[in-house]
């Protein structure tokens, strides 16, 4: 993707650090379009996940009563397994951001440390 020109924040608003514009820059766009991709899927799999624990755990008692070895009972591995989910979960996020998220977010951001318009908070105060 080529880099477009990012834009200069508006001297008439006090306090525009240029951010409304640079979101709206096809850089931005795509950042934030590849993020929803991954983190909504994601979030949906494990809510649905979660909530079929909750819902078991109350309408079939039975179910997660049954004993699958000794005394441990479905009820207890699927609660074992959420810990499990969500320790996988959040070492696939890393690995996605590591080799196909942070590298284009850290790009944009250096344009736009670096650009000539470019304004701080601290700059503001």
């Amino acid at each position: 993707m080529s880099a477009t020109p990012l834009p200069t924040p508006d001297p008439a608003r006090p306090g525009d650090t240029g951010y409304m514009a640079i979101q709206d820059t096809p850089e931005f766009v795509h950042l934030r379009a590849r993020f929803r991709r991954f983190v909504f899927p994601m979030t949906g799999l494990f809510l649905t996940w979660y909530f079929l624990y909750v819902l078991l755990s109350t309408y079939a008692p039975d179910f997660m009563a049954r004993k699958v070895a000794g005394n441990i009972t479905t009820g207890l591995v699927m609660g074992l397994l959420q810990f499990v989910s969500t320790f996988a979960i959040t070492m696939i996020y890393a690995r996605w951001a590591d080799r196909s998220f942070d590298t284009a977010a850290a790009d944009l951001g250096e344009r736009v440390l670096a650009h000539p318009g470019h304004t701080t908070r601290e700059d503001h105060r």
